[in-house]
């Protein structure tokens, strides 16, 4: 098992870099952020609509849902009542106080599919939030990254900050971007921005060695999220230079840091190179991002069974 986090000598040490710090104000990284937000905004209004006859239901009881998202649907509608998978599940289950966000335990980015678990009951919500809030749920996730990773298994433990060069993203944090966030006003950059690293843990595991459309190396993955941080699937393979494919933020040429914010001289010799990762990006264009909640364990809130569920990846 390969271990990559920031005392590892089988990894380069992330503890301290040669990285040139961008110099930003609390006001450049207030216009980057709302500028940012907007954008996205502009993205979320794309949620496709999904009807209620048409959700994918792997499991269901009295007290709980489990449906298969599929990619490109947001989880839940935000503050604009976009088109989301929890209306849909709304609208067919219904629930016991008859309001739509009291369903949400948990949720998937609008670009990632699989199994996500809503609460019918107000028993199973607070049931539910006990095992998410304790990590007795088990979600494992496949994904397609970029290049052959060459260990069959290992343990990604890097932690994650806020990236201030490109808010509201991930990174991996390192002593010196820490330190560049001292002095900077939290009433401009926001509380997120200044929070602590948080300590970030991905077990992987590799599945198959594949060729995209017969053309570009590709590793399909079997990850498993052992923290839950945002964004953390995606920043962790980035950084140990195999992004996700069709990762269009944490990807090459993405919105996001490259590398989940290290330098390229800090990755592993087995990244995947930047001639492959153009490859795939422009085999992939237009296509949906290649990670899937394929997997989710859990005892039942209610009747203490024991659940295992599983679908399959679309990719």
């Amino acid at each position: 098992v390969v271990q990559y986090h920031q005392n590892n000598p089988i990894a380069p040490s992330f503890a301290s870099t040669a990285t040139t710090l961008l110099c930003l104000s609390s006001s450049d990284i207030q216009a980057k952020l709302k500028a940012q937000m907007a954008k996205l905004q502009e993205r979320d209004r794309s949620s496709k609509a999904i009807s209620p006859d048409d959700l994918e239901v792997i499991y269901e009881d009295e007290h709980i849902a489990v449906i298969n998202k599929p990619s490109g649907v947001l989880s839940v509608p935000g503050k604009e009542d976009n088109p989301s998978l929890n209306k849909a599940v709304f609208d067919r289950f219904g629930c016991e106080s008859n309001r739509m966000d009291k369903m949400v335990v948990h949720r998937l980015g609008m670009d990632t599919s699989g199994l996500i678990v809503f609460a019918l009951t107000d028993a199973a919500l607070r049931g539910l939030n006990t095992l998410f809030r304790t990590r007795k749920i088990t979600r494992k996730y496949e994904a397609l990254v970029c290049g052959h990773v060459t260990n069959g298994n290992g343990i990604i433990d890097l932690p994650l900050m806020r990236d201030y060069e490109f808010p509201p993203y991930m990174r991996v944090s390192t002593e010196e971007h820490q330190r560049a966030l001292i002095g900077l006003d939290p009433e401009k950059v926001g509380k997120k921005i200044l929070e602590s690293p948080k300590p970030s843990v991905t077990e992987y595991e590799v599945l198959a060695r594949e060729e995209l459309d017969g053309k570009e190396d590709v590793t399909r993955l079997a990850l498993t999220s052992i923290s839950g941080r945002t964004h953390q699937l995606n920043v962790h393979c980035a950084a140990i230079g195999h992004p996700i494919v069709g990762d269009a933020v944490y990807g090459y040429g993405g919105e996001a840091s490259a590398n989940g914010g290290l330098e390229e001289s800090m990755l592993p010799e087995d990244r995947a190179s930047e001639d492959l990762q153009t490859g795939i990006a422009e085999l992939y264009a237009g296509k949906t991002m290649c990670v899937h909640a394929n997997s989710i364990t859990f005892e039942h809130p209610i009747t203490r069974e024991k659940l295992s569920l599983e679908c399959t990846a679309p990719f």
